[in-house]
This record gives structure tokens, sequence and C-alpha cells, in this order.
């Protein structure tokens, strides 16, 4: 693997862990109605902006919605590294099932999501696909959830015989079971199209817009002030606890300003950021210009800012991680960040 592929992969599997950091924070500190409904309205966001968009590109134009819906769930799924098996019943009728490990509830982290997360989602995305494809019959059932110890989140969607009301577009049914996995039924995306770079910068955006979304959703819900308080903080933790993760992921090793600066610049590359690395004081303090900012990109206004505010949090947390004590500033420029490095 390329070094470039490398530092993307970084990049997928250092936003995948704030989000579960913060996940926790929100469940542990504000309760599991807060994190529920916060749920809710990140992947409602999500669905609305993602679902449709992506249909066509997936190649899942003209097939039954049901099976469209399945296998858009597996081929999305997929590519941001989660095991989701497919098992077609009829045209009206097809099943998903997720396999572990999942990097939704990665190592012990299932243990302290509650149920109303899983069902916020289930919610926010599922019960919705038959509202976007303007199917009024089209619902989610689900069999099994991860936070209830059964098999792991399984269900189908199925086209019913009538229109469904709100509350009938999900439903749960848990002594029900999958017909049995065949691999010749799972479906690929086309190579031609979806390329190993490709499929390694979709699984790294994918994972920043859940904290894209994520950050401004939960300003909606907790208010800014205690959003960012738990933004900040769980982020400033992520990067503390990952540094050594994200640095062997780059080949890099601990040391001083330079070293750090080097981190940095390689990590902010696998974002597809520009970035200048410039010595000051004859090596004394070191100096990382970002030009691009993929993770605001698009943004402005308050909602840039509170991104970011949070954002730059991880990275301080990782330099603060090494054994050498160190002062990083953060300033914006026209096009960017500029972090300036120094020895305590």
């Amino acid at each position: 693997m390329t070094p470039e592929l490398k530092a993307i992969n970084a990049q997928a599997d250092l936003h995948h862990q704030y989000l579960l950091g913060l996940e926790l924070m929100v469940s542990t500190r504000e309760g599991p109605d807060a994190v529920g409904e916060w749920m809710f309205r990140l992947f409602r966001r999500q669905h609305e902006e993602k679902f449709l968009s992506s249909f066509k590109k997936l190649g899942l134009d003209g097939l039954p919605d049901a099976v469209a819906c399945a296998k858009y769930h597996v081929l999305s799924n997929s590519m941001g590294g989660v095991a989701v098996e497919y098992m077609p019943e009829t045209d009206k009728k097809a099943w998903v099932r997720f396999r572990y490990p999942r990097w939704m509830y990665d190592g012990a982290v299932v243990c302290g999501i509650p149920v109303e997360a899983s069902r916020g989602f289930l919610k926010g995305w599922y019960a919705q696909n038959g509202v976007s494809l303007k199917n009024p019959r089209l619902g989610f059932v689900c069999v099994s959830e991860d936070m209830t110890g059964q098999f792991g989140f399984c269900g189908y969607f199925k086209e019913f015989d009538h229109d469904l009301r709100e509350d009938e577009r999900l439903t749960f049914a848990p002594d029900e079971r999958p017909p049995a996995y065949d691999p010749a039924e799972q479906p690929t995306p086309p190579d031609a199209e979806w390329s190993e770079e490709r499929l390694a910068k979709a699984n790294r955006n994918y994972a920043i817009e859940y904290i894209r979304n994520g950050v401004r959703e939960l300003v909606g819900v907790l208010g800014a002030d205690r959003a960012l308080e738990l933004g900040h903080l769980s982020a400033r933790l992520t990067g503390l606890h990952h540094y050594k993760t994200m640095a062997a992921a780059v080949g890099l090793d601990e040391g001083g300003p330079e070293s750090a600066a080097k981190f940095l610049s390689a990590l902010f590359q696998g974002m597809g950021d520009e970035t200048r690395m410039e010595t000051l004081d004859g090596g004394d303090r070191f100096a990382v210009h970002q030009m691009g900012l993929r993770i605001v990109r698009g943004l402005d206004g308050v909602e840039r800012d509170h991104l970011l505010s949070c954002w730059t949090e991880i990275w301080k947390g990782a330099i603060a991680s090494h054994r050498e004590f160190m002062n990083i500033e953060v300033t914006h420029s026209e096009d960017g960040l500029n972090w300036l490095i120094a020895s305590e």
C-alpha cells in the first residue's frame, strides 16, 4: 500500500474513532434520549444528502425498490469498511445482515451505547427509504439489534400491499430469521469504476461526513455551548489516545517539534489537503501551513467555526500525547490553517 493510501485510511479510522468517542460522551453525560435524538437527526441528514444521489453511482437504478435498498446498504457499507450480507427473498422482500466486528461499535464500545442510539439511526435512515423513493408501501422490518445481544443488526426491506403510516415504516419482528446466505448473490461495485484508491477515498469521505454533520446536529440537540464542550473534549481525547496508531500508519516515530510537524503534514495530506512545512528559528520551531481544509469544505459562518474548533482539538491532543511537552498554536489564514509547534 502506498504512503498516500495509508494516510487516507488513517484519516478514515480517526474520524470513525472521533464519532464513537463523541457518541459515548453524549450517552454518558446527557443520557439515552439525547443520543437517540442526535442519531436520528444525524442519520436523517446523511440520508437526505447521500441516499438518492448514490443510487446511480452504485448501478441500482431500475431494480425493485426492496432489492435496490438492500443492495445499496451492502455496497455503501462495504465501502465504509462494514461487512454486510445480502439475502434476497423476493422482488418485494430483501434482507441485510451486518456482521461483526463493526467500526461503529469498535472493541467494547458496543457495551456503552444505549439502544436508543440504534433506534435513532433506524428511524432516521431506514424508515425513510420508502419516502425518498416515493414508494409509500416500502418499509423496514428489524429482526435483530446490536445492543440487545441477539445476533447483530439484521432485517429486511419489504414492499407491503398497502400504504404505510409513519409508525409502520419501521417495525420489529425479533422471532424471524433470515434465509441462508449465498455468496453468489452478494453485489459488488464495478471494478472499473471503484479502484482501490477511490474506495479508500470513499471510505474516508464517508467517515468525515459523520463528523461534519454530527457536530452540526449535536448543536441542534444540546445547544452550541454544551455541544462544543463535549465536541472539544472528545476530540482531544481521541487525538491523545489515537496518536500512536496514526503515527504508525504513516511510518513516523515520536519525537520533538520537527517530528510533530511531519506527523501533521502527513496526516493532513491524507485528508486531500495541501501542506507546506517550514523550519523557524534555526530548528527551534516548525510551522505547517495547511491549505484546502476538506473538513469544512462548503461550510461557512458559525457552522464552519464550530466544526473547526472541534476538529483542531484532535490534533492538539495528538501532539500532547508525545513524551516531549510542546506548545502548539493554530491560526487561520485566507486559504487554510497555520500550525506552529515549539518545545515547551
